[in-house]
């Protein structure tokens, strides 16, 4: 006699597994709260996440848009002078009268090497003397010490341009003076001391942070191999922090070739062709001290727009052309 007995079983020869209890009412609700309130959470999180990509992007499209703006406004006004007055004539003219009666001239050659030589000698100066106290401070003096002479050169680098202008005419243009038997102490040589004076701050922090920057394993297995520690400072730390100390080279010379106010004060602001021990005139102070006089809609004016896209365009170069470098050597070493 056959039982008719039926078994629930499933694939596995297992009874199935117990259906979980649903939850009452009460705490369906809360679970639901519990949800609703993380997804709250999590939406206003992706908002504010892209506020702040939205910000960044709109701020990194101002710093480009101002470029933008003073390239295309120094084109449109430096371009008519170049043409009326020609680009080799312009370029390459050794004589600087935009006020002669008869025969104005515009050539800018003098103001172009003055800056060139300038620029050169303060980063032939203020660079090895910037690199020398950044090695000070990072790898040498002790922390107190280390302390104040950072301080100094923090307000060094507050110091208004202008006062270092007085202090050069007062000081350092009369010692000039004295010492070479000059009829006057304003000259190029004063001019290169003053621009190896103030791109010194943002030689020695720029310089300072990149030998911070650099592994203490790599010194450290340098003195284990026997090195002394002036021969792992320059065969060890500073090669490995060049590219920061070639960036503030890049910072020093932007300063330097776009310092005004000082230079004017202590060059004699004449446009001679560039002599160590002569009155010279800068790209820089052409523009600030004839732009006062200067008619509005003349040659003179017009000109002086001119002198200032040569100058935007030469900083320019000579960023690109550092930055170039510096690739360069990175994908050397890689």
């Amino acid at each position: 006699m056959e039982n008719n007995v039926s078994v629930n079983l499933n694939t596995t020869g297992q009874t199935p597994a117990e259906k979980p209890e649903e939850k009452k009412g009460p705490e369906r609700e809360a679970d639901g709260q519990v949800v609703a309130t993380v997804a709250k959470f999590r939406g206003a999180k992706n908002a504010m996440e892209m506020g702040m990509h939205l910000l960044f992007l709109a701020c990194g499209i101002v710093a480009v848009a101002f470029v933008l703006f003073i390239s295309i406004y120094l084109i449109i006004s430096g371009i008519p002078a170049i043409r009326e007055i020609g680009l080799v004539d312009f370029l390459f003219g050794a004589t600087w009268a935009p006020t002669h009666g008869t025969d104005p001239q515009y050539g800018i050659l003098p103001f172009i090497l003055t800056s060139i030589y300038g620029t050169a000698g303060a980063v032939v100066i203020g660079v090895p003397v910037g690199l020398f106290t950044a090695v000070f401070l990072s790898k040498i003096a002790s922390p107190k010490v280390a302390r104040v002479i950072q301080t100094a050169v923090e307000l060094l680098a507050g110091i208004p341009s202008v006062v270092y202008g007085l202090v050069g005419m007062i000081i350092l243009v009369p010692g000039i003076q004295k010492l070479f038997d000059l009829p006057s102490g304003a000259t190029l040589l004063a001019a290169i001391i003053v621009l190896a004076i103030m791109i010194l701050p943002s030689i020695v922090n720029v310089s300072n942070t990149a030998l911070q920057a650099v592994p203490k394993e790599y010194e450290e297995a340098s003195l284990a191999l026997g090195a002394t520690k002036i021969e792992t400072i320059f065969r060890v730390s500073i090669p490995a922090a060049k590219s920061g100390i070639a960036t503030a080279v890049v910072l020093g010379v932007g300063r330097a070739i776009g310092e005004a106010m000082a230079i004017i004060m202590v060059s004699g602001n004449v446009a001679n062709m560039p002599d160590l021990l002569g009155s010279v005139r800068f790209l820089t102070t052409a523009i600030a001290s004839e732009m006062s006089y200067a008619s509005v809609g003349s040659l003179q004016r017009n000109a002086l727009f001119s002198i200032g896209l040569v100058l935007f365009l030469f900083i320019m170069l000579i960023n690109v052309f550092l930055n170039l470098v510096i690739k360069r050597k990175k994908e050397g070493e890689a």
